[in-house]
């Protein structure tokens, strides 16, 4: 009798796949050291490879044409994947992505995972929900960047960030911060103050820890919670 290993892939959306989906896709799959900077995604230009990040931290995002003005609209650790346009039908996106964080991952050409969707509905759809959690995170960015202060948005960046690299210290510019956030650098040192005022987190040079994770989950004021919610309710 054969006896069926768990699925052991660090990766969260490829944890949940079924052995049977991993079995279609694992053969293609190679490992990637996802470098700091590494490009994953260039804005508008044919997609020949989907990464599966298993630790790092990688950065949606939206750029503008002829001024070239951009702003994070989201971030993808080892809880997903790149490269959605392939899973919605498509071939390339108007975002670019790239690491903020190294890590190591995995990635697949664009063509062997079409053709495993072509194999099997199972692994498309559970890809498919990861579109949509994305699109409510992108959702929840817009909300943010509208409605909330600095600081709400600071601590909302921040949890997220926690989140995907496992560790209270985070290695995070103030000029990522920035972009994050989509303000000037001075308003990041402004907003990181009353957060570290408030006991919620210790700043260093090219580095935020979290003290106290409840009390940023406060701070962030509603803004935090709801894609995080989603993901459990359809991967959890």
């Amino acid at each position: 009798m054969t006896t069926v290993l768990p699925n052991q892939q660090s990766n969260q959306l490829l944890r949940c796949l079924s052995n049977s989906d991993l079995a279609l896709i694992q053969p293609y799959l190679k490992p990637v050291e996802l470098t700091f900077r590494k490009r994953l995604q260039s804005v508008n230009r044919k997609i020949k490879e989907v990464y599966f990040p298993e630790s790092g931290l990688g950065s949606v995002v939206a750029v503008s044409g002829g001024e070239r003005r951009q702003a994070e609209v989201g971030v993808i650790g080892r809880d997903g994947m790149t490269g959605l346009a392939i899973v919605l039908g498509t071939d390339r996106g108007p975002c670019e992505i790239f690491m903020q964080v190294e890590g190591v991952g995995q990635c697949i050409s664009a063509d062997d995972l079409r053709e495993a969707f072509d194999k099997s509905a199972t692994l498309h759809r559970c890809l498919l929900h990861f579109a949509h959690v994305f699109g409510v995170q992108n959702s929840y960015t817009a909300l943010a960047n509208a409605h909330g202060t600095v600081e709400e948005r600071c601590s909302r960046w921040l949890l997220m960030s926690h989140d995907r690299l496992e560790s209270d210290e985070l290695h995070l510019t103030h000029d990522f911060l920035a972009l994050m956030l989509g303000v000037r650098r001075a308003g990041v040192t402004i907003a990181l103050g009353h957060l570290e005022g408030r006991g919620l987190i210790s700043t260093a040079r090219g580095a935020v820890t979290v003290v106290d994770r409840d009390g940023l989950e406060e701070s962030a004021n509603g803004l935090y919670g709801v894609p995080e919610a989603e993901f459990e309710r359809l991967f959890g």
